[in-house]
């Protein structure tokens, strides 16, 4: 039997689930839908992802959604399931790409054990413009980009 079930999650559920949990970011103001990863031993939420548009105004093109925020308490595996769970609802709703950011110093292996592939290391900076201000992050450093894409190939 399977150790987690994947349930759809309300994003005001997810927002409160990462506002206890998440290590260096809070909620989210939008999403295209989230997910609770769910541990069938005792029924308990054990993590969430929040999947929405793409954060950066050139890959915005209606067919690639972002994993914003993924947290868990902790339980082992969650975050792959989580991770692959959104491959297979983006999918399942017709998106021809999905992506997400990890800090430069994480390792990646929940993302690469559920099927992404590592896409380049940004050069990280502010969001922050003239005629465009942005609250500043203590992680303004270089990203890491996972990806996947579900176009068909011929």
């Amino acid at each position: 039997m399977k150790q987690f079930e994947i349930k759809h999650i309300e994003l005001k559920a997810a927002n409160a689930f990462v506002a206890e949990h998440h290590r260096h970011h809070g909620p989210v103001t939008g999403h295209r839908f989230s997910l609770g990863c769910i541990r069938r031993e005792d029924q308990r939420l054990c993590g969430v992802a929040i999947v929405g548009r793409p954060l950066a105004r050139k890959i915005n093109d209606e067919t690639t959604v972002e994993v914003l925020r993924l947290c868990t308490d902790g339980t082992p595996n969650a975050c792959s399931v989580l991770y692959g769970a959104c491959l297979r609802a983006a999918s399942a709703l017709g998106y021809q790409r999905i992506i997400t950011y990890t800090l430069d110093d994480e390792p990646g292996t929940s993302l690469r054990a559920a099927g992404w592939t590592f896409g380049y290391r940004t050069a990280g900076g502010a969001w922050s413009r003239d005629g465009r201000p942005r609250k500043t992050s203590e992680h303004e450093g270089p990203k890491q980009m996972y990806y996947c894409d579900f176009k068909k190939k011929k």
